[in-house]
């Protein structure tokens, strides 16, 4: 087992990695810049190492200067957590040169499934349902065209690189097309590099149902069930729950022997989450995300089980020591994202934290980097706290959330938390009917 970890990232994440190393007897190293260095994940570390200024591509994205401080403080892995760094294929094979253990996948796996559609060639030779769309990247507009007429409007048109909803275009009839086509590759091109771009069908009334995963290094891999991340803003998720209010237990063994049989076939290894849109009782895979999700506690909660610890495990050369037919399902979860937003107009309102009070109680759970005297900062992204809920029930976890809602105190920056209150008030969610079209109608009054 490792001796000690250095978490290149920073926030709850970076706090989440430490609790389970702090468990598992094994050292953390807290990098941070210059702008994070009262943050909550440096004080709480073994040790911390200054790596920048504040910008992100100068500190938590410079490669060498996170390796110098592993050098430095001697750590024999680095998790990379979520964001930043954790599906730069460069940055694993690098560390792994350099003889320090990459807490994830391969650098050959993070490649694969980082280009959208290598991921879903993949699939398809693995026998995984896909979205109808282009066989890949499209040459021209032409060729944009003659796929939309065969799979019919209205179409989407994605970025083969990154994710984060950019790159992201729908044309709903010819006449959108040539326009949603440039605008999708400009976007491309200036978020990733790499303006390449491929074609799906644009599902009217989709879920957006995930399947958590892991798999070791001697073939055995097993799924924690999946969770339901339809309430989505621009194609960012905001609120998610275990399991899908939408999926039965047959459905969700059915989606995860598909899975779980592609990634033994594939060789995977470590952490990962295949992403479907879910319409007429039909699956179809869209990526898959190799590496830890920020949604990733609802999982735990319903499972019981620590995967940041799996993660770790894996990592060192242990085996899974279990199959699926140990995994459980109990309950029910949802996680709501709080953001330091205007919760009207969604315009980021970093600042001094006055006052901070989690809530508590049966079942609550928060991941925060925040404390009283706090100043958020202005330079990374604006989620500032996660608060989780988990309860026998579907029905029991929403008034357990609006309770837990309530006890929440964050006082000198706006958040979204008025937003989830009146999410959690709304009888379509609270049927659990909704598609991921619904969050963008409800925030502009049209539900």
């Amino acid at each position: 087992m490792f001796k000690k970890i250095l978490i290149a990232n920073r926030g709850e994440i970076a706090l989440r990695v430490q609790r389970a190393c702090r468990e598992m007897g094994i050292a953390s190293v807290a990098v941070h810049s210059t702008a994070d260095a009262d943050a909550m994940h440096v004080r709480l570390a073994d040790e911390s190492v200054c790596i920048g200024p504040p910008a992100a591509r100068d500190s938590y994205l410079n490669i060498p200067a996170i390796l110098s401080a592993a050098a430095i403080t001697g750590a024999d892995a680095i998790h990379p957590g979520y964001g930043f760094l954790s599906e730069n294929a460069s940055f694993a094979e690098i560390v792994e040169a350099h003889g320090i253990a990459f807490i994830g996948p391969t650098s050959q796996h993070i490649t694969m499934m980082g280009d959208k559609i290598a991921a879903k060639d993949a699939m398809r030779r693995l026998g995984v349902p896909l979205v109808p769309g282009s066989d890949g990247a499209l040459a021209n507009l032409a060729e944009a065209a003659e796929v939309a007429e065969r799979i019919q409007y209205p179409v989407l048109i994605k970025a083969a690189a990154g994710g984060g909803g950019r790159g992201m275009k729908v044309a709903h009839h010819a006449g959108e097309l040539a326009e949603a086509w440039q605008v999708a590759r400009t976007e491309a091109k200036a978020a990733f590099g790499n303006d390449a771009v491929y074609m799906e069908k644009y599902l009217d009334k989709p879920r957006h149902i995930e399947m958590q995963v892991m798999a070791d290094s001697y073939g055995n891999v097993v799924h924690f069930g999946e969770r339901d991340c339809s309430l989505q803003r621009r194609h960012q998720k905001v609120l998610e729950e275990a399991g899908s209010p939408a999926l039965n237990a047959a459905q969700r063994d059915a989606l995860g022997e598909t899975v779980t049989k592609a990634l033994s076939q594939l060789g995977y290894r470590n952490a990962g989450t295949l992403e479907f849109l879910y319409q007429d009782e039909q699956f179809a895979f869209i990526e898959m995300n190799t590496r830890l999700q920020v949604e990733h506690p609802v999982t735990e909660l319903v499972c019981n089980v620590d995967l940041v610890r799996e993660q770790i495990r894996i990592a060192a050369g242990e085996p899974l020591g279990y199959d699926q037919s140990t995994v459980t399902f109990s309950g029910h979860a949802i996680e709501v994202r709080v953001n330091a937003e205007d919760p009207e107009t969604f315009i980021p309102n970093p600042g001094l934290i006055t006052t901070f009070h989690a809530p508590g109680g049966l079942g609550v759970r928060v991941d925060s980097a925040l404390y009283g005297g706090y100043k958020v900062p202005p330079f990374y992204d604006s989620m500032i706290a996660k608060l989780i809920v988990h309860a026998p029930d579907r029905a029991q976890a929403i008034a357990r959330m609006r309770r837990a809602i309530d006890e929440f105190a964050v006082i000198g920056v706006k958040t979204t938390l008025p937003l989830h209150r009146r999410i959690l008030d709304d009888p379509t969610f609270q049927s659990g009917d909704y598609t991921i079209h619904w969050l963008e109608k409800f925030v502009a009054g049209e539900a």
